[in-house]
């Protein structure tokens, strides 16, 4: 589990971090979501010790990184894909990280097989694409099979191949009782990973809840559609919901969900051909959450 506390970080007199406290806990994968600048690397750095926090803790299964004798094999970490050294082979990069810990050379074998590696093992990391830097640094992560696995922006660089490749990794490290914290700022890649989001912004959390939540916390209405439309919608009001008359021959329901507008139709013998609850995007959601919907809008020109 990661658990941060309280957590200040001030470069100079810019505060990077203010009073940021959550937790990532084992068996579900936490999406760590914040548009660029919202504090989100430097919380990972903090968290593995990288940065030292002007006040608050950061703990991996209560303890502080610094404090853990083979880190390796209790965190993995995906922060920057850029930390390898281009004249070194993919297989030498994992043999360097290895050999401080003991890790056979099969590991090695095994996990670049994993990552789609394998017939590159012995070329030089200087000649790879962004992806295929992606790919070697996530099985550096992975190298210690560690219980807590941080990634910095993971689908970066990708081809929709790596990108569901990623996805399907990730459920099964959590499904595995691991510890995932992914770190991002594309909510729609969030909402087909992540179990479970922490929303920042300006370095304070700003919303802690499933993906589920998130989306049902936003939700507008309720689509219907019957051959008895007219019929239906003086029964939902007369229950008090609100119920307005879209084209195409839809209702637009408020003030009840789809439950019991279901039941209500099925108590009158209404048939029910579309029942759809509808909301704000999550992109939509995202953006007013943290701020950024102005910026967005005012910078988006002509495009939809």
């Amino acid at each position: 589990m990661i658990e941060v506390r309280e957590l200040t970080k001030r470069y100079g007199s810019t505060l990077a971090l203010d009073r940021l406290s959550f937790q990532a806990r084992p068996g579900r994968v936490t999406g760590f979501l914040g548009p660029n600048g919202a504090g989100k690397s430097t919380t990972l750095r903090v968290i593995v010790g990288l940065h030292h926090a002007t006040s608050g803790v950061a703990l991996v299964n209560g303890r502080r990184y610094a404090d853990i004798s083979r880190p390796l094999h209790a965190v993995g970490a995906l922060l920057d894909t850029g930390a390898v050294h281009p004249g070194r082979t993919a297989f030498d990069q994992l043999a360097c990280l290895a050999r401080s810990h003991r890790i056979g050379s099969a590991r090695i074998t095994t996990l670049l097989e994993q990552v789609g590696l394998r017939d590159v093992a012995h070329k030089r990391v200087g000649g790879f694409s962004l992806g295929m830097r992606q790919r070697l640094g996530i099985a550096a992560a992975l190298l210690g099979d560690p219980g807590v696995v941080l990634l910095d922006e993971p689908v970066n660089g990708l081809d929709a191949e790596g990108i569901r490749w990623v996805r399907d990794l990730m459920r099964t490290l959590a499904s595995q009782g691991r510890t995932v914290l992914l770190s991002s700022h594309v909510m729609s890649e969030m909402a087909l990973i992540a179990d479970h989001v922490l929303i920042i912004g300006r370095g304070r959390l700003i919303a802690e809840t499933s993906m589920e939540g998130l989306a049902r916390r936003f939700r507008r209405d309720v689509l219907v559609r019957s051959p008895r439309r007219h019929e239906l919608g003086r029964i939902l009001r007369a229950a008090g919901a609100s119920v307005a008359f879209e084209p195409q021959g839809a209702l637009a329901v408020t003030g009840a969900d789809p439950a019991t507008i279901g039941d209500l139709a099925a108590g009158h013998h209404i048939p029910i051909h579309e029942l759809t609850p509808r909301g704000a995007t999550l992109e939509d959601i995202y953006l007013d959450m943290t701020g950024q919907a102005a910026d967005h809008r005012a910078g988006g020109g002509g495009s939809r």
